[in-house]
């Protein structure tokens, strides 16, 4: 763990001008800077960076942050590895805190094998052009494979000489620790007691994780063993289940191109690359995992798998599809001409040709499966029925609510059923699945998140297919949209609270007189609150809190936040009292410097004042605005990260050029009207929820013939109906606080 202070001091130094700037050309555009977007291809610029808040943002993708988020999002970094990356570029001494016995001697460890997996690629890579055996038998067959030199460098190929014990020795005469290359699975022992070396004759492949470090190998027999590959155990360094070949190489293409290839093996990831689709991982001939899948996801929503288009590919292109579509991710398949692999068919194709290809062969994964399982089960009326229950396993697995509705009115056409059918079968289906989740999670005892569909445990999962069967029989109705889950009408009142809050937290909102506390002169104390203090205290004396989770601890965040807020300002005033202090000195002495009359000097000395008083509550108000940016914008949690972002970033909030009506009145010009009625809007929200709660009390107390109940509950009634139509005369009317 890194010390808290010098995660501080990171942040602190961090600029981020200089951050983007080692990516994107800048130009200065007023107060901000602007350049292409370096997270996708655009010719008109629309990433706008800002100094004084430490912040970037891109008004077509919404990708940006502190220096932090880019870091993560521009390199593939975790939240520790960015810092360490910035630490880097900034000179600054990660102080990590004191590490137990226990975690020191894990991490010393940790970073032995790290050394010894890099000196063995090393050694091997020297190997497979150094020595005789490498050139005639490694570099051959990589030669016929097409492998060119570049690739070999690029994903540092070696060789592993068939001598039994070459490693071994060189190993041990480089001084290392032999116990630690059993650990990594390069050694083994034989049965004798004999140390050898696993990968032997071999072609070797390192595997790098995406910060490029040398985490496993896997070595190709080209000597007609009993294993063609085989590759390293799982360690300290390597979980096959969280890795893929060639992540290392491909991240930055993946991010410009917006896209990842998903292959098998090592030779299609190369001869991909090789052809100029760089952008392309492989999962190793293994099953896709979660872990694999939230590796590409930290880099692309989009991802096409690449299969042979035999009988086994189109069978392999349907494995995973619902943990794909789980992770919200747009999951194409590709479909190469029988007898091809990506390797093969790389070397065949010029680039363009592949490109071509790809745009014009790859299909949406939903739709491929709904469709091969029409062609190849038509003609089976059982078999049919569970092809259609596999595509309405497929669709609820999806979390997004439109594109589930965009692909049961697909399936629908494709399969021939009932669009209603498909509807009903996929949200009892997707019930199904969110009450297993949840039991999961309560097994793992981990907190529950917020989700936006209902929960539907007390009906069976229903089959589409159960209608499916007889569906030669049944006459498709007129198309009618499927009904969804309606978000909370919480959610965006709440929303628009908590935006104003994130944006304004500490800025002076509105005065008023404490008649409750009398000054010496008998006068009542003026007391003055800002934004937050505001809220604050609407909501305690409306008996309001947040019903939305993530909203709350936002919320008590920014409450924590103040006391740092003001060391924060008191720092930024003094530097402010220094430049106006600067500001109206060379203001005097240019005022001294003209031959003005008297009457003149008065007028430029009371215009020079009043350009230095409107600069400082500028300032003021700057400061305010840019905390709980810089705060909140490299905070540790992503969710706060990201809620943060998109609460402060709006076109019109970083620079005045995007504003859609072409007027200069700004947000925080309109505040005082703004806020009132959002906070107005929640109320009248939470009465008209009140006032249906009674109704149905009132039904009840009707239905009961119980007129006592009746009596109060319709004196309770009006008085909340006339509090509601007060409230939105209030909500109409144009609210100024002086």
């Amino acid at each position: 763990m890194i010390d808290p202070a010098t995660v501080q001091r990171i942040k602190d130094v961090a600029d981020i001008v200089e951050v983007v700037g080692d990516y994107v050309h800048l130009t200065r555009r007023g107060a901000n800077y602007m350049g292409l977007c370096p997270f996708h291809n655009e010719r008109t610029p629309s990433f706008s960076v800002n100094k004084q808040r430490n912040f970037c943002y891109c008004f077509s993708c919404k990708k940006g942050g502190s220096p932090v988020n880019f870091i993560m999002e521009k390199e593939g970094l975790n939240y520790h590895e960015a810092l360490l990356h910035l630490a880097k570029k900034y000179g600054i001494e990660v102080v990590e805190r004191e590490l137990s016995d226990e975690e020191r001697a894990r991490q010393s460890e940790r970073e032995s094998m790290f050394v010894a997996n890099e000196w063995a690629m090393q050694h091997m890579e020297k190997d497979l052009i150094d020595t005789e055996e490498g050139r005639d038998v490694g570099l051959t067959y990589l030669t016929q494979r097409g492998v060119t030199d570049a690739a070999i460098k690029a994903f540092h190929l070696g060789y592993a000489l068939d001598k039994g014990f070459a490693l071994v020795d060189a190993a041990r005469k480089a001084g290392f620790d032999i116990n630690v290359f059993k650990k990594l699975g390069l050694i083994g022992t034989s049965q004798q007691g004999r140390d050898y070396d696993r990968f032997r004759g071999r072609v070797i492949f390192p595997i790098l994780n995406t910060a490029g470090k040398v985490i496993a190998f896997g070595g190709r027999d080209l000597k007609g063993g009993l294993a063609k590959y085989i590759n390293s155990p799982e360690s300290e360094l390597y979980k096959k289940s969280n890795e893929l070949y060639g992540i290392h190489q491909a991240k930055s293409a993946i991010v410009s191109e917006r896209k990842c290839f998903l292959v098998e093996g090592y030779m299609d990831v190369i001869g991909m690359w090789q052809s100029g689709m760089k952008n392309v991982v492989a999962s190793s001939g293994t099953a896709l995992t979660d872990g694999q899948i939230a590796m590409i996801h930290r880099f692309t929503d989009n991802i096409t798998l690449i299969y042979d288009g035999d009988a086994a590919g189109i069978k392999a292109s349907l494995r995973g599809i619902d943990m794909l579509v789980s992770h919200n991710l747009k999951v194409k398949v590709l479909l190469l001409p029988d007898g091809d692999d990506p390797d093969s068919f790389a070397r065949k194709h010029t680039p363009e040709e592949f490109r071509k290809y790809v745009e014009e062969h790859e299909t949406d994964i939903i739709r491929f499966k709904a469709q091969v399982m029409l062609d190849t089960l038509k003609n089976d009326p059982q078999h049919r029925i569970d092809a259609i229950n596999s595509v309405v396993t497929s669709i609820a697995h999806i979390p997004d609510n439109v594109a589930r509705d965009v692909y049961v009115q697909e399936c629908s056409m494709i399969l021939n059923i009932p669009e209603e059918s498909i509807a009903k079968s996929v949200a009892q289906a997707r019930a199904h699945i969110v009450q297993k989740l949840k039991q999961e999670r309560l097994r793992k005892n981990q907190p529950e998140q917020v989700t936006n569909y209902t929960q539907n445990q007390q009906q069976p999962v229903q089959s589409a297919a159960a209608v499916a069967a007889a569906s030669s029989n049944i006459r498709t109705p007129e198309r009618q949209s499927p009904q969804r889950e309606p978000l909370s009408p919480m959610y965006p009142l709440e929303k628009a609270v908590i935006k104003y809050c994130v944006r304004y937290a500490f800025m002076k909102f509105c005065s008023y007189e404490d008649t409750s506390n009398i000054d010496d002169s008998g006068k009542p104390y003026i007391v003055t609150l800002d934004v937050l203090r505001f809220v604050e205290e609407e909501l305690r004396d409306s008996k309001m809190q947040f019903s939305v989770g993530l909203f709350m601890r936002m919320f008590n965040l920014l409450r924590e936040m103040r006391s740092g807020f003001e060391t924060y300002s008191q720092q930024r005033t003094l530097e402010l009292e220094e430049r106006l202090s600067a500001m109206r000195k060379e203001g005097y002495d240019k005022i001294s410097q003209q031959a003005l009359s008297i009457d003149e000097i008065r007028r430029e000395e009371q215009k020079l004042e009043k350009a230095i008083t409107a600069d400082k509550e500028a300032a003021i108000k700057d400061i305010c605005k840019d905390y709980p940016c810089r705060i909140l914008g490299s905070h540790e949690e992503e969710d706060i990260r990201r809620l943060a972002m998109e609460l402060m970033m709006e076109k019109h909030h970083l620079s005045n050029i995007y504003l859609k009506d072409g007027t200069t009145e700004l947000e925080e010009d309109r505040l005082s009207i703004l806020l009132v009625r959002a906070l107005d809007e929640w109320k009248n929200e939470l009465i008209n929820q009140h006032i249906n709660s009674l109704f149905d009390k009132f039904r009840e107390a009707s239905r009961t013939g119980d007129i006592e109940q009746q009596t109060k509950i319709q004196a309770e009634l009006n008085s909340l109906m006339n509090m509601r139509k007060e409230m939105s005369k209030y909500i109409g009317e144009r609210i100024v606080f002086k």
